[in-house]
C-alpha cells in the first residue's frame, strides 16, 4: 500500500509538539541521503511450519541473523529462523578442498542443509575422504533432526568417476557388452559397494539420456548405454535396480534428455536449446524414465537445456511444464527431482544463484544442487528460498510437499 502523503495526514497543533516528533522520527531512522527516506525493514512472520514431523524444534517467528534480502518489490525482508531452516532442508553443498570447512559443518548442526556433493578434490585419499564423510556425519547426528546427509555423488562409470573404483565400464561400454543387462547390473552394485564403503548413500547416475548421433555431447564421453530408447531404459533400470537393491540411492539423468545435444552443446557452460518435435521427445528421450520410475528410481534430475515442444522460454529445471507436467503430470514420479548445478552457464540469463534458485522451486524441484564448491553459493540458495516462502511467492503447502519428499529419502537410507 502507497505510504500517505504529508499534506493528507491530520496537522497536529502546536509547533514545539511537531518539532519535538519529527526530532523523535529522525532518530528512530537515522539520517537522510540523497538517495532518499530509508525503506523500513520488513520482518514477516513464516507460514505454518510444514508437518513433515522431522524438525520439532523448529521455532515459530522469530528473526534469524542472516543478512536482508531484497524483495522484487525493492522492499528488505529478513529470513525467519524457521524459513531459513525449511529452505536449508532443500540445499545440496558442496565445498573446496579436502576438509569441510567449519561454517558447514555448523550449517549442518543447525539443520539448514540436506546434503553435500562431493567431488575428486574432496577425496584425495580414501583417508582423508573418511574422515570427511566422519565429520560431515557427526555434525548431522547433531542436528535438531538427527537425519542422516545425503551425502553424493557422480560414480556413472567410465571416464566420470569422482572416487577409484567401480563402475570401471562407461554406459558405451556396457551397451555393447556380451551381456548388456548383466554388465549394467554388476556397474550399479559395483557403484554401490564403492559409495557404501566411503559413507555415501546416493549416486547422481545412471543417465538415461538416448544419443541421436554418434559421437554427440552425451555419446562421445561414453556416456550413454545406445541410440535406441528401449536398449538404454532396461540397462538403466538394471543398473539403478541393483544400487538401490545395496542400499544407495539412484538419480536418473537428465529429464527429459540429452541425447539430441550436438557435440558443443554443453549445458554447463553455455545455453542450448533442442527442437525436438515433441512426439519424439516422448517416444526417445523420455522412455527410459518409465521404466526408471516403474522400478523405484528414488531420484530424478532435470536438464537445463530448452525443450520448445514443452515450454520455449525456460529451461526444464526452472520450467513447471517440464517438472509438473511431464514428469510429475505424464509419467507419475514422486521421488524427489534434483536440480543440475545451479551455477551453470545456461542460467545465466536467469538471474542469481537466489533467483535460479526461487525460479527452480517454483517449478517444482525439491532438492537445489549448489556445486560451485562454494559455501556461501548454498546460503545464498537457501536464504532466497526463505524470503520467497515468507512473503508469499513461493507456496507454503508446495514447499512442505518438497521438504518432505526430501525427509523421507534422507530418513529412508539410514541413520548416520
Amino acid at each position: 500500500m502507497p505510504r500517505p502523503s504529508l499534506r493528507s495526514t491530520r496537522r497536529t497543533p502546536g509547533r514545539p509538539v511537531r518539532f519535538a516528533l519529527l526530532a523523535l522520527l529522525l532518530a528512530a531512522v537515522g539520517p537522510a541521503t540523497v538517495l532518499g527516506p530509508v525503506a523500513p525493514l520488513v520482518v514477516q512472520a513464516p507460514p505454518a511450519a510444514p508437518g513433515t514431523g522431522s524438525d520439532p524444534g523448529t521455532a515459530t517467528g522469530t528473526v534469524g541473523t542472516t543478512p536482508a534480502s531484497p524483495t522484487p518489490t525493492g522492499r528488505t525482508t529478513v529470513p525467519t529462523t524457521a524459513s531459513l531452516r525449511l529452505a536449508g532442508r532443500r540445499i545440496v553443498y558442496s565445498y573446496p578442498g579436502d576438509t569441510p570447512p567449519p561454517e558447514l559443518l555448523d550449517t549442518i548442526r543447525a539443520g539448514r542443509a540436506a546434503g553435500v556433493i562431493l567431488f575428486k578434490e574432496n577425496a584425495p585419499s580414501p583417508e582423508q575422504l573418511q574422515l570427511a564423510v566422519d565429520l560431515l556425519k557427526a555434525a548431522a547426528q547433531q542436528s535438531p533432526s538427527g537425519a542422516p546427509l545425503l551425502l553424493m555423488t557422480d560414480q556413472e562409470g567410465g571416464k566420470v568417476r569422482r572416487l577409484p573404483g567401480a563402475p570401471v565400464h562407461s554406459a558405451r561400454q556396457t551397451g555393447a557388452a556380451a551381456d548388456p543387462a548383466g554388465d549394467a547390473a554388476r556397474s550399479g552394485a559395483g557403484a554401490a559397494g564403492t559409495l557404501a564403503d566411503a559413507g555415501l548413500n546416493v549416486n547422481l547416475a545412471p543417465v538415461l539420456d538416448v544419443f541421436d548421433a554418434p559421437d554427440n555431447f552425451i555419446d562421445h564421453f561414453g556416456r550413454s548405454y545406445s541410440g535406441k530408447p528401449e536398449v538404454v531404459a532396461e540397462l538403466g533400470a538394471a543398473f539403478l535396480t541393483a544400487q538401490q537393491q545395496l542400499g544407495v540411492a539412484a538419480t536418473a539423468k537428465h529429464f527429459p534428455g540429452l541425447g539430441a545435444a550436438a557435440r558443443e552443446e554443453n549445458t554447463d557452460e553455455r545455453p542450448v536449446v533442442l527442437p525436438v518435435p515433441l512426439a519424439e521427445l516422448r517416444a526417445r528421450g523420455e522412455e527410459p524414465y518409465r521404466a526408471a520410475i516403474a522400478g523405484g528410481v528414488r531420484l530424478v534430475m532435470t536438464s537445463w537445456a530448452v525443450y520448445p515442444a514443452l515450454d520455449a522460454d525456460r529451461p526444464a529445471g526452472l520450467s513447471s511444464a517440464v517438472v509438473q507436467g511431464e514428469l510429475r503430470g505424464r509419467l507419475r514420479f514422486r521421488g524427489v527431482t534434483v536440480t543440475d548445478a545451479l551455477e551453470a552457464g545456461a542460467l545465466a540469463a536467469f538471474g542469481d544463484t537466489g533467483e535460479r534458485a526461487v525460479a527452480a522451486a517454483r517449478a517444482g524441484m525439491d532438492l537445489l544442487l549448489c556445486s560451485a564448491r562454494d559455501i556461501q553459493q548454498g546460503d545464498a540458495a537457501a536464504e532466497a528460498l526463505a524470503v520467497a516462502l515468507d512473503d508469499g511467492r513461493l507456496d507454503a503447502g508446495e514447499f512442505s510437499g518438497a521438504v518432505g519428499r526430501v525427509d523421507t529419502l534422507r530418513t529412508s537410507l539410514g541413520r548416520p
